[in-house]
Order: C-alpha cells, then structure tokens, then sequence
C-alpha cells in the first residue's frame, strides 16, 4: 500500500482556498499516472509547532502508481513548485506539502527518502486521515498499528474533521 500525506494552509491564486489546492494536487498527480485508490476527508489542524500562521487542511491518500519512490517522491516535489510552493524554513506556511508516508512497508534512508516517514507516528494531523483510509495500516518499524499510533498522540494536538466521510464520497473520495 502506498501512502501519501496532503497538506497546506495557504491559499493559491488558481485554485483558491486550501481544500480546493488539495483537490486539484490530487486531480493533477491523476493526470500524471498516481490512482487515487481512496482519499480521507479534510482535517483542519493547528499548525506543528504551534505557531500564529493559518492552520492547515490535511487529508491521506492511499495510491496507486507504476513509479518506484523516488521517482515518485520526485514527481511529487515537482507539483508542489507547480502549485507555487517556495523554498522556505521547515515548518513554515505552504500552498501545498505532499509526503510520501509509506510505500508498501518499505524501509530505506536515501538522502532524498525516508521511509516510512521519519515523523508521522508523531502527528496527529498525519495519523487522524491515515486511519480513515487505511485503519488497518502498521507502522513498518514499530509494527504498531495507525489506530495504535494514533491513541498515543498527546491530545494537545488541536485536529477536526472539516466534512464526514459521506461528504467526502460525494466529491470524488476526497475531502
């Protein structure tokens, strides 16, 4: 199963607010040859660290793609420049974060790639849609499983659903 992480709390002069961004990330990784297998709904989330910048709208895909992860990863960058996304510090404000979460259990570091991703069982923004779209998902090195990793998370981590899952099957699987 791969995995892949959306998120951003800017809005984009073509495609406006954060959610509709995420929307058309998803459209376009289609257009590229990535299926979108099933999408979560939107969470809305206070930024990590906490921070005075826009909150940030976050879902989970699981994927479908021919490509290998580095190219994946690679074509995955290259949208988020398309979409306007700049250099900038970690943690800042963006128009759009792709995350490669997992790709079918896979343990590598490249320089490029970490897999899984090196965070994830520490965000709640990550795991909340993760869960929603693949509950039964284990972490390839702790070998806990989402809902697990997710019952860990310190409850300060400020997370909302933004439309139930029935919303989200309405338009298209995601948000």
């Amino acid at each position: 199963m791969i995995i892949i992480g959306l998120g951003g709390n800017l809005a984009t002069r073509q495609h406006g607010p954060p959610q509709q961004t995420l929307v058309a990330a998803l459209a376009a990784l289609g257009e590229q040859g990535v299926r979108i297998v099933r999408c979560s709904p939107f969470y809305l989330s206070e930024p990590v660290p906490r921070s005075d910048q826009p909150w940030f709208v976050n879902a989970a895909a699981v994927v479908a793609t021919a490509l290998q992860p580095e190219p994946l990863l690679r074509q995955m960058l290259a949208l988020e420049r398309a979409f306007g996304r700049v250099p900038s510090p970690r943690n800042a404000a963006r128009v759009l974060d792709l995350d490669l979460l997992d790709y079918d259990g896979r343990i590598m570091a490249s320089r490029d790639l970490t897999l899984p991703h090196p965070r994830l069982h520490e965000r709640r923004f990550v795991l909340a849609p993760l869960c929603d779209v693949a509950p039964e998902w284990r972490h390839p090195l702790s070998g806990l499983g989402a809902t697990e990793l997710l019952a860990r998370i310190p409850p300060d981590q400020q997370v909302r659903r933004l439309q139930e899952p029935e919303a989200a099957e309405r338009h298209g699987n995601c948000g």
